[in-house]
Parts: structure tokens; C-alpha cells; sequence
């Protein structure tokens, strides 16, 4: 399935690319475009567009377009998922409803991977290691009983 976002991606984009791979579209075809250009670029490819203003996959309010997509999917059952979209909506929300102490990190990480790697399909390779070590974080936080993470009480 193609998949269409806006171009120069960062840390909403990468992660709602590897949730897409990882639990939706193994196979999924991603391509980028300006902003103002997302919608008319699905309509002409067919592809599904995603945090892109306006669009169904897109931050809700104070939920992220990472959030979006995990209640979307009926995802919501997997509480490592759950707690990596607080850390996402921290890392990618501005007055969003989580502060999970995570999310910075995150955010500087995707920032580095935007300054590191030349081109959208480069950054959202690299992302999806980062987001694959950060997944794991939040399992083994789950599996510790900590569904709010290492450092929140």
C-alpha cells in the first residue's frame, strides 16, 4: 500500500512511518510532498495520506498523529504501544497532554536524524531503529509494571 506525508520528516512522521511498517503495512510504500501538496498527492497516487493538516491521520487536538493512528488502528491493546505514544505526543505535541521525560530525548534524536541523513527515506530508516529501541523500552517497562515508564511515579 503507498502512503504519502510531508516532506522534511521528523519525529511525528518517522515514528507514525515505523508504526505504520511495524504494525499495519509490513510492505508499505512511503512518499513525500509539501505540506499544502499531501492531499492532491494521494488523491493522484491513491496512496494514504498522514500527518498532514486536515487529513484523518493527523494530530487530533492534543493527540499526536502517532496517537491517532495507534486508536485508528484499534491498536490500543498493546501498553508498550500505548506509553511509546505518550513519549511520541511529548516529543512531537506543544502543550500536549503527556510530559512524559522521554519525549525530549526523542525529539533531539529525530532532530539529529534529520541533520544526519539526506533525504525522507534515509531519516525514516534511521528512525526505525531508534523507534524499534524505544518499542522495546516501553515492552520491558510494561513487563516491569511500569505502563508509565522508567521515570514517572
Amino acid at each position: 500500500m503507498k502512503w504519502v506525508t510531508r516532506e522534511q520528516v521528523r519525529v511525528g512522521r518517522i515514528g507514525c512511518a515505523w508504526l505504520i511498517r511495524r504494525f499495519i503495512d509490513p510492505a508499505a510504500e512511503f512518499a513525500f510532498a509539501p505540506g499544502a501538496e499531501v492531499a492532491a498527492e494521494a488523491a493522484r497516487t491513491g496512496a494514504t495520506p498522514f500527518h498532514a493538516e486536515g487529513m484523518e491521520l493527523a494530530q487530533r487536538g492534543d493527540l499526536s498523529s502517532f496517537e491517532v493512528m495507534v486508536e485508528h488502528y484499534q491498536l490500543t491493546g498493546d501498553a508498550a504501544l500505548m506509553l511509546l505514544g505518550k513519549i511520541v505526543g511529548t516529543a512531537d505535541v506543544k502543550g500536549g497532554r503527556w510530559n512524559q521525560p522521554e519525549g525530549p530525548g526523542l525529539k533531539a534524536a529525530t532532530e539529529g536524524i534529520l541533520v544526519a541523513y539526506p533525504d525522507d527515506a534515509a531519516r525514516l530508516q534511521a528512525g526505525a531503529a531508534l523507534y524499534d529501541a524505544l518499542y522495546a523500552y516501553c515492552q520491558e517497562m510494561v513487563k516491569r509494571g511500569r505502563v508509565n515508564g522508567m521515570f514517572v511515579e
